[in-house]
């Protein structure tokens, strides 16, 4: 007795109000069997006065009838016990997830419901240190609903993710991980359930879900990268993909009261609000990851060539230089694919333009300007790979050509969003990558190569219009600089008609800075152009510059056009509306006489027609100088001037209405078959032009000086025909205008043995001066420094002796302090003082 007296004496510690002994243990321990052991412990589990309270308050949330709902009162206490005791907070979390995984087991759904609210509110309320381990439990569970084929519970667990997605939490987590759940979400979100209605909700849940997912993991750097590609590659298409089935989810027509419900339920627009916010929070390093997985799902589904869904997806991201990567990429594809790239490229790329700047604007145009060349090519040869063989893909001409415009329009498009600095660069860009016939830019050969050239040119020049097109600049020094203006200007004078029409196009879109363009679009010989409400200023100073530095080689250019024999009716029309401008924004009144003289040479050209131009050109350079002549004596305003042209006018629609451009400039001009020996009424006269401008305050000196152009190196280095006339027309002219007016002596004849000699003396002349210039670099480079010293000292000291003897030639004997000192007769003294040798008084010292 007394051992199991003492065995019986000490007390157990007490357990939901009960005292149990330590030999009552050992008792039950030593006498029962292991199955009476497991059969006791269940007994003591199902007695709800020995289970934990935690247990206990969590049961009691539980009502007997799953339709009453939470019991609200119960909740309470279990919040009040997880904030005061928040070490149970993972216990309870436990609990809960375990109910939870047996109600969804047995089809309990409404207890199912109860249990996820219950979690909500103590998400809501605990923000301790202990809530991570609470946080398992509560994922886990979410991870049961959405594992379910049930789709209420799994728009269940997406609701309570995206609560506790939007909860701040104050502790960190090492170890969390959201796999699973960008899987699952992005699974949801291509749900292709038979019930439309269940289909549309299961793919928002799966919006929200991602839009969770992102918003709890993007900020937080102790989470899983979120922009890793395992996990763009899953969130970025399943978004394109509700938003690419926007269509279907328009289909069905709600009512009108319906209507607002099924807007906030329409699954496209909330993939784009959620595309808007991932991108959004992408940094500068991350936006590649979130662009890529665009682009190849563009690509796998074909969605180029309509290009609809292309352009709504990057006027949602704003653009991405990561566009034009792919173009590259995209190289050899089809050419109706490249085309629906490059013209969501041109709508994107007007969102974007305002905030590009530096490289990345002409990394954009060299990508384009080489796609430009690569289509070329293809059209050219027929194939991607440069020949064509068995197996290879034939490439359909108009196809490319419909891709080249896509190009050229979206450099436009890009271009018309930049600030002037830039778009000047961009267009000092494109004239450099167009081939010319020049000493520095060597043409391909061939007939092959001469193809590729012209149609280079071409679409480079389109692309250049484009850009200039609408191009304000308010000083033209800085429109057109003197390294642009030479190569547009080496482009007029090629034989290509089209190329010419495009330079004159150009020059239009720079010149015009008032809109007047298209009220000069028809030549005609108004009698009163103030119906064409025409917008003057005054030429400015830096304009004026310009033509005294440029005016010369503008008219050269405009007289060399004028002469060629492929021009048409818009060649003229252009060259019209080219004088009409320079007379409008950049004449001042010597620009005004250098004009005049220009037009008149024009009228002498189609009067000598030393060209052999047909009827048709003659005509049409009569009736150029017309409507010219009849614009700039209205813009002048000398009443004298006016009167003069307007009976030359007059006489010509009595006489011959062919010379007009109302009789040329149509559809079926009505011309003379014999343009020899027209009567000097027909004709605008030199002298009586000069002599009313005269009277007027104009130099009359220059306007009785007929127009000469003036020759350079682009006439030999271009393929004109006209070469040697221009050369024979200037020197007889020269010889013409000398001082020995009464011994005329005769033209020098030019035949092709002088141009020969002329060509190669010109190319000997050169040689002779590079070897000079490579002596003078090689005795810098190896000869002693004594011979170079005393090489540039005799140079200084000749120098040196030159200026001393200007110095005396120039200097003027200083005033004395008494006056001027005179000789006889007034005449002043031939002594002077060198300035250096003048003793000035102190107070001018400083």
């Amino acid at each position: 007795m007394k051992k199991r007296k003492r065995l019986g004496s000490p007390v157990a510690p007490v357990m939901n109000g009960t005292l149990e002994t330590q030999s009552s243990l050992e008792i039950n321990c030593v006498a029962k069997p292991p199955d009476a052991l497991s059969c006791g412990v269940c007994v003591c589990g199902c007695c709800g006065a020995l289970r934990p309270r935690y247990k206990r308050l969590v049961d009691n949330i539980f009502p007997e009838d799953p339709e009453d709902g939470l019991v609200k009162t119960n909740m309470e206490k279990l919040t009040f016990y997880a904030l005061s005791a928040p070490e149970k907070l993972d216990r309870i979390g436990a609990y809960l997830s375990e109910r939870l995984i047996r109600d969804v087991g047995r089809h309990r759904y409404g207890y199912v419901c109860i249990a996820m609210e219950a979690l909500d509110q103590l998400l809501m309320a605990c923000h301790c240190q202990s809530i991570n381990l609470f946080v398992e439990s509560f994922l886990k569970m979410v991870a049961k609903l959405l594992e379910s084929e049930k789709p209420n519970l799994q728009i269940l667990g997406t609701n309570s993710f995206v609560k506790f997605a939007n909860i701040e939490e104050d502790t960190p987590s090492y170890h969390r991980s959201y796999d699973f759940f960008v899987s699952r979400f992005s699974e949801m979100c291509h749900s292709s359930h038979d019930d439309m209605e269940i289909k549309t909700k299961i793919r928002m849940s799966g919006i929200k879900g991602l839009q969770g997912v992102v918003r709890k993991t993007v900020n937080d750097e102790l989470q899983a990268n979120i922009w890793d590609p395992q996990h763009m590659d899953k969130i970025v298409p399943s978004l394109l993909f509700n938003l690419q089935h926007v269509e279907e989810a328009e289909s069905r027509s709600p009512s009108p009261l319906q209507a607002p419900e099924k807007e906030k339920e329409n699954p496209a627009e909330l993939a784009e609000r959620c595309l808007r916010e991932l991108l959004g929070r992408a940094a500068f390093g991350n936006i590649k990851n979130a662009i890529k997985p665009v682009l190849i799902h563009l690509d796998n589904h074909s969605l180029w060539e309509p290009k609809v869904f292309a352009i709504r997806c990057f006027k949602i991201i704003m653009y991405s230089i990561q566009l034009l990567s792919h173009l590259d990429a995209n190289s050899r594809s089809a050419a109706t694919v490249r085309a629906g790239i490059v013209e969501v490229l041109s709508e994107a790329a007007v969102i974007a333009a305002t905030g590009s700047v530096g490289p990345t604007v002409l990394e954009m145009f060299n990508t384009l300007l080489r796609q430009l060349r690569l289509s070329i090519d293809y059209a050219l040869t027929g194939s991607y790979d440069g020949a064509i063989s068995l197996g290879t893909k034939i490439i359909k001409e108009h196809e490319e050509r419909m891709f080249q415009e896509a190009v050229i329009k979206t450099i436009g498009s890009f271009a018309s969003t930049l600030p002037t600095y830039q778009r000047s660069e961009v267009i000092l860009f494109i004239m450099s990558k167009v081939p010319l016939p020049s000493l520095h830019h060597p043409m391909e050969t061939g007939k092959t190569g001469e193809n590729r050239n012209r149609l280079t040119q071409i679409m480079l020049l389109k692309s250049l219009l484009q850009v200039s097109t609408g191009f304000q600049c308010n000083n033209m020094m800085s429109a057109l600089p003197s390294n642009f203006l030479d190569r547009l200007l080496s482009t007029a004078l090629m034989e290509d008609a089209e190329i010419r029409l495009f330079v004159l196009e150009i020059l239009i879109s720079f010149i015009d800075r008032h809109g007047n363009r298209h009220k000069f679009s028809t030549i005609s010989t108004l009698s009163d152009i103030s119906v064409l409400k025409l917008k003057v200023d005054k030429c400015s100073r830096q304009d004026t510059v310009f033509m005294k530095k440029h005016s010369q080689q503008l008219y050269r250019h405009i007289y060399l056009s004028c002469k060629e024999e492929t021009n048409i009716q818009k060649h003229y029309e252009a060259l019209y509306g080219l004088l009409a401008l320079i007379s409008i924004e950049l004449a001042n009144e010597e620009v005004v006489v250098d004009l005049i003289r220009l037009v008149l040479a024009v009228q002498d050209v189609a009067q000598v027609n030393e060209e052999n131009l047909p009827v048709y050109n003659r005509c049409a350079l009569y009736a150029l100088g017309a409507a010219y002549l009849n614009l700039i004596s209205q813009l002048t305003t000398v009443p004298a001037f006016c009167q003069h042209i307007h009976e030359v006018i007059e006489t010509r629609k009595k006489e011959a209405p062919y010379m007009l451009p109302e009789d040329v400039f149509v559809e079926r001009p009505r011309l003379s078959q014999n343009l020899d020996g027209v009567v000097i009424e027909l004709l605008f006269r030199q002298s009586k032009i000069s002599e009313v401008l005269g009277g007027s305050g104009y130099n009359s000196d220059r306007l009785c000086l007929p127009y000469i152009p003036q020759l350079t190196d682009e006439d030999r280095l271009s393929k004109r025909k006209s070469i040697g006339e221009t050369i024979s027309l200037q020197v007889e002219v020269e010889s013409r205008n000398s001082p020995e007016k009464e011994e005329r002596v005769p033209a020098e004849e030019i035949t092709y043995e002088t141009l020969k000699k002329a060509i190669v003396d010109s190319v000997a002349v050169e040689e002779q001066e590079r070897e000079r210039r490579r002596q003078v670099v090689e005795k810098f480079q190896k000869a002693p420094f004594e011979e170079i010293a005393a090489h540039c000292g005799a140079r200084a000291s000749l120098l040196q002796s030159k200026l001393n003897q200007i110095f005396e030639i120039t200097i003027r004997p200083p005033p004395s302090p008494s006056g001027t000192i005179t000789a006889a007769y007034g005449q002043p003294q031939n002594h002077s003082i060198p300035v250096y040798e003048m003793k000035f008084p102190d107070l001018c010292v400083y």
